[in-house]
Parts: structure tokens; sequence; C-alpha cells
């Protein structure tokens, strides 16, 4: 989640954090502002960035304080994990369509690299005899990278082996989330609660 080689430094590297987006796990937030923005709303995951661009619109702002500890424990297992970076993706396009501003080329990139591979399969059956095996190396070449950066910073050979299959797991819930999401936002005309029931708390009566 924090490596360069997989959300580009995005999570976990202060230098990137041009305006900070707090997580609900370690956000502490005054009386006024939440007023203000009523709060949380229903959706989940996705609570959290949609409560700061609230924030921001609000015309609060947000700070990070390196010095407030926060110790937030993963999912402990590979399928609650894929479910978890699942719905992210999911929720991704919601957030997009809600805020247009914070809109990235960049939330592509895991859908764009899963079709990649796909493609590069294809070629390697199919394609024509230059393209058939240097696509299927770029991911090769890739994943090993991913290998040494692990083992170096954790200087273990199972965590390093085990790094690999947690950026496929990533890229592939994430990417499948974020196609899905994004193509029944654009082809359908339901709202958005009724298109993804299980992405919404149910609002208190």
């Amino acid at each position: 989640m924090t490596s360069f080689l997989t959300t580009g430094g995005i999570r976990g590297r202060r230098s990137a954090l041009a305006k900070f987006q707090p997580r609900s796990f370690n956000m502490g937030i005054s009386k006024i502002a939440f007023e203000e923005t009523n709060g949380f709303g229903n959706i989940h995951p996705g609570e959290d960035p949609d409560l700061t661009f609230r924030i921001w619109k609000a015309g609060f702002e947000t700070k990070l304080i390196p010095q407030a500890f926060v110790y937030h424990k993963r999912r402990i297992d590979w399928k609650r994990f894929f479910v978890q970076v699942n719905k992210f993706g999911m929720v991704r396009p919601i957030l997009n369509l809600w805020h247009p501003k914070t809109a990235k080329v960049t939330y592509w990139f895991p859908t764009v690299f899963c079709m990649g591979f796909l493609f590069s399969c294809f070629f390697w059956f199919w394609g024509p005899e230059l393209l058939r095996i240097w696509p299927l190396i770029c991911y090769v070449v890739y994943f090993v990278l991913v290998f040494a950066d692990s083992l170096i910073k954790n200087r273990d050979l199972t965590v390093a082996l085990w790094s690999i299959v947690a950026v496929v797991v990533q890229f592939v819930g994430y990417g499948h989330g974020f196609l899905k999401s994004t193509t029944m936002l654009y082809f359908s005309k339901k709202n958005v609660r009724d298109l993804f029931p299980k992405l919404f708390f149910k609002p208190n009566l």
C-alpha cells in the first residue's frame, strides 16, 4: 500500500501530501466543521475521503500531525484484503462523480495494469512474432522489482514473495472494482444507491 512501485508513493510519503486527506481511524475534527458538513455520509468505504472533500468545500483545512501516531490493523487474510480493495475501486468512481475536481488519471492504473496483462497473454499466443514475448517480459521485470524492493526493505524472503501476491490481489481487486463501477455509472440511469446498495449504510429511521 505504501510502495512507490504500487501506489506511486501517494500513501505513506509526506512529500506527496499536497493536501492531507485524513482517514476515519486517525481523524480529529472540530465540532464546527462536523456540524457544517453534517459529518460522515452513508457511503462505505469512501466515507472518509467524501467527508474530507466536503470539509474542503466548506472552507476548512486539513493538516497532518506527524507526531500523532496511530496503529491501524489491516485485513488479516487475502480474501478480506481483496474485498477491501475491490470496494475501494468501486467507490472511487462514485467519489469522482460527486467531487469531479478530485478525479485523477492515476486511479485508472490498476485497471490498465490488469488489462495490459490480459493483452500480453493474448500476444503470447496469437500476436506478431516481434510482440509475442516483450509485453510479458515487462511484467516479469516489474514483479522482480517488487520482489527486490520488498526484500531490501523487509530483509525477509518469505515477505518478499508474499509481496508479489499482495500486488496482484491489490491491482486485480481495485482494477476490477473500478472498471465495474465506472461502466455501471456510465451506462445506467439508476440512482447510485440503487446501483450499489452494498456500498451504503441504510439511513436511520
